[in-house]
């Protein structure tokens, strides 16, 4: 039972989550000014060209797309072209005229792109017939991935994308670049992000295409890293047969099959068909995203490695993750697995972010400890482990958590027991459910704002739920059904310790210590 309408009782500490000021436009523009100002002080011998392959690679997906849109046309109108002579001959010639066209179009773009990369940024200038001027500081720098589609990988490219902080279309990709040169470009941007400075009095002659252009490869040689676990491919399969998706399937075939014997008709079950590609597409994603999945820590931040048909290399820089969620379905609770995600910021829009806000697609306990570690190194308690074990095994006062009265049983029934909150020094631990386990937990300085939500029921029984905001993604961390007063006093407490937090956070340049 849930509550029936929410009062949100808001104590900012940070940034603003709430709706977008009309300024922002023309923040926006001022932004889009000062990115084209920057551009034109770029030295003109800095600007590269993605590589030539580039078009024949974008081609290609336009060509597939079309092709999938006729695919699917002619299944409709199979009657209709067989009344047309020659319909195949037509349909291969406008298949070859549009890829051509794609092609074309494609080595335009490619002419008219370009990038440079310089202490504070990089400039991407792009557009055939509408010219855009995009800047990245590396100063806002939340991520940099080097992704590999299927047909890049086969020929050795890949793209380049960074994640910067400031929402929405806020990325930058440069596709695509010869896989070593985007692993030393990645490896320089994260440096400069860093803090190191450029050794401007090297200048080496280099090709046009070279990566970096102006520097030897070692000026920036790629940080060391420590490997720190890894996802077995059996246990990925054996782990997605338990999930929920699979269950869905399960029933949904079942269900096929009932409704053809009763009403004699096969194609009635064809109603259902449409969730089995649901759930077997949620399988295969799940399947294909979390392949070879293994970390390793660096210097640099946390690496992630994954996919299958298409390869992901992320490196997610140190104190830029904002909130962790372990979470735990029934089917995975005799193997104790926990999935891992987590909110970063630049991270939280767009279609790829279920893939990249994964820490871990199923870890066991003792891998889940590791990748809280990597996180946050310091949970403020004297026992992490006992800690971490209480908050994802324990209920009421286990583990000194603060929980949610009896009162809570009117309005949960079965996990009201499982509701709690922990403040360590560091970091708030939330934790819920019964059936589908939950833990978050958010570093106070990377706290967004508070709030209270309390509805008519939780009102009458003296209850709170208090939230915490977050950066765009898939942690959403709250407390639900606390003791209205202890929430309230939450709120104030947390604000504070928020605040405090921030003002004593380290700087985000972090190679260069505190004194940079």
């Amino acid at each position: 039972m849930t509550t029936d309408d929410v009062r949100a009782n808001s104590a900012t500490t940070g940034g603003p989550t709430g709706p977008v000021p009309a300024a922002v436009t023309d923040a926006a523009a001022e932004a889009a000014a000062d990115a084209a100002v920057a551009a034109e002080r770029v030295d003109a011998t800095a600007w590269r060209r993605m590589h030539p392959v580039t078009p024949a690679i974008k081609a290609w997906k336009v060509f597939v797309a079309v092709l999938a849109i006729v695919g699917y046309q002619l299944l409709d109108n199979l009657d209709a072209l067989e009344q047309v002579r020659h319909v195949w001959l037509v349909l291969v010639a406008a298949l070859v005229a549009v890829g051509l066209v794609g092609l074309v179009y494609s080595a335009l773009a490619w002419r008219s792109t370009r990038f440079a990369v310089t202490d504070d940024a990089v400039h991407l200038r792009s557009g055939v017939l509408f010219r855009q001027q995009r800047q990245a500081r590396l100063d806002r720098l939340q991520a940099v991935d080097v992704v590999q589609p299927l047909l890049a990988r086969l020929v050795g490219l890949s793209e380049l994308k960074l994640e910067v902080a400031g929402g929405a279309g806020s990325a930058v990709s440069l596709a695509f670049l010869k896989e070593d040169d985007a692993e030393v470009l990645r490896a320089e941007l994260l440096a400069l992000a860093a803090g190191l400075q450029r050794p401007h009095a090297v200048r080496a002659e280099a090709e046009p295409e070279a990566l970096p252009a102006a520097l030897p490869r070692a000026a920036f040689a790629d940080a060391p890293e420590r490997a720190m676990y890894e996802v077995p491919m059996p246990r990925l399969l054996v782990a997605t047969l338990r999930s929920g998706a699979m269950v869905g399937l399960a029933v949904l075939a079942v269900g096929a099959v009932v409704v053809s014997i009763l009403s004699r008709d096969v194609g009635a079950a064809f109603v259902l068909v449409p969730g089995l590609f649901a759930s077997a597409g949620f399988i295969w994603t799940r399947i294909n995203q979390g392949a070879s999945f293994r970390a390793a820590l660096s210097p640099d931040g946390i690496r992630l490695r994954h996919g299958l048909t298409e390869s992901r290399a992320q490196t997610v820089p140190p104190g830029r993750v904002q909130a962790i969620r372990l979470s735990q379905s029934p089917w995975w609770r005799a193997r104790d697995w926990w999935r891992i995600e987590i909110n970063v910021a630049g991270y939280g829009h767009g279609e790829d972010q279920a893939r990249e806000t994964v820490l871990h697609p199923v870890a066991t306990l003792e891998e889940a400890m590791v990748a809280v570690w990597l996180v946050l190194p310091d949970l403020g308690v004297d026992s992490p482990q006992a800690t971490l074990d209480a908050a994802l095994h324990g209920r009421d006062q286990d583990g000194g958590f603060t929980a949610a009265p009896r009162a809570a049983r009117w309005v949960d029934p079965i996990g009201w027991r499982r509701h709690g909150v922990l403040v360590t020094e560091r970091a708030l631990l939330a934790r819920s459910g019964r059936v589908f386990r939950q833990l978050d937990v958010v570093p106070h300085e990377r706290t967004q704002s508070l709030g209270l939500a309390q509805g008519p029921l939780q009102r009458r029984l003296g209850l709170a739920s208090f939230v915490v905001h977050s950066t765009p993604g898939p942690v959403s961390p709250s407390v639900a059904h606390l003791d209205a007063k202890v929430a309230a006093a939450l709120l104030d407490e947390q604000a504070a310790r928020a605040r405090t937090a921030r003002a004593a956070a380290v700087p985000e340049q972090w190679m260069t210590g505190p004194s940079a």
